[in-house]
């Protein structure tokens, strides 16, 4: 188990998008994906005129803006999911199950300390979601175009350079005996990073296994990575993954496999405050621990 802080720095090609930039040169035909009533993109051939269409574009944008107004200041939108519709229920095994009652903390760790449930920016607008549902954060094209593929979004990049692994870690850790969980403070920072592709966080890190294609790990903490979420916001996160970050695991609640509870914490939203240098400090509690031989939890 490990809490440490984890700079990655490589190189790679960018994704470029190319845009389709409508303008009176192009002709009046163009060609724009439309929604089916299945929700499925279908190509299809309109005539218009540019300039006309350009207006409208911008109307239905700013009407769009007006009526979706986001629920959090850094632009996330939080939906308020039932429960059993959650990600983890699409797993076949899951399917058409709902979640359990919550475990009963680790004897010795009913904690009575007053804990501040606003620590998220998306609360700060008053907004709460009721018992039986899970506040998530919504993913947007871009979120998934910044990503080297659909395939790979949401999941954990093991690359390496010619100079190295290309991480940087501190790491305190404990090993060689039987543990059932963990439990950290851990101070929240809004660590600049030099570009789109660098990501820095700090974790509580439970793992079993060796670091071959064996390894399992839970994982929790707060960490700034523009790739994923477009920002330097630091943003609570989870991950796992039973297979070395080979096949199995994502971030969040972005596949199958972890099971939200708590209705008043969204999975990658942002944390406020921050610590700052010289001035006041912030730090976010974290527990992992094992309530039966199938199950996990973290709170």
């Amino acid at each position: 188990m490990a809490s440490f802080v984890s700079h990655n720095t490589f190189s790679m090609i960018p994704i470029f998008v190319a845009f389709l930039v409508v303008s009176s040169s192009l002709g009046p035909v163009l060609s724009l994906p439309l929604l089916s009533d299945s929700g499925h993109r279908q190509m299809a051939n309109h005539t218009f005129k540019p300039a006309k269409e350009i207006q409208n574009l911008r109307r239905i944008n700013a009407y769009l803006k007006k009526i979706n107004k986001p629920a959090s200041p850094d632009g996330d939108v939080i939906d308020c999911v039932l429960s059993q519709l959650q990600p983890a229920f699409d797993h076949p095994e899951l399917r058409g199950q709902k979640p359990l009652d919550l475990p009963a903390r680790p004897k010795g760790h009913n904690s009575t300390e007053v804990v501040s449930e606003s620590f998220q920016l998306w609360t700060d607008s008053g907004e709460s979601f009721p018992e039986g549902t899970a506040p998530i954060r919504r993913t947007t094209e871009r979120d998934i175009l910044r990503a080297s593929s659909v395939r790979r979004y949401g999941r954990r990049h093991v690359r390496r350079d010619s100079t190295g692994s290309g991480q940087e870690h501190a790491v305190v850790f404990v090993n060689g005996d039987q543990y059932y969980g963990a439990k950290a403070s851990i101070n929240v920072w809004a660590p600049r990073v030099t570009n789109d592709y660098e990501f820095s966080l700090s974790q509580i890190w439970v793992i079993s296994g060796s670091f071959g294609n064996d390894l399992n790990t839970i994982e929790a903490g707060w960490q700034v990575s523009p790739e994923l979420y477009g920002d330097n916001y630091p943003r609570f996160f989870t991950y796992w993954t039973s297979d070395a970050y080979q096949a199995t695991g994502c971030y969040n609640l972005l596949c199958s496999g972890f099971v939200q509870t708590n209705n008043k914490i969204a999975m990658g939203a942002s944390i406020s405050p921050r610590s700052s240098y010289n001035g006041r400090q912030f730090d976010i509690g974290l527990m992992v621990w094992k309530v039966s031989a199938c199950h996990h939890s973290t709170k």
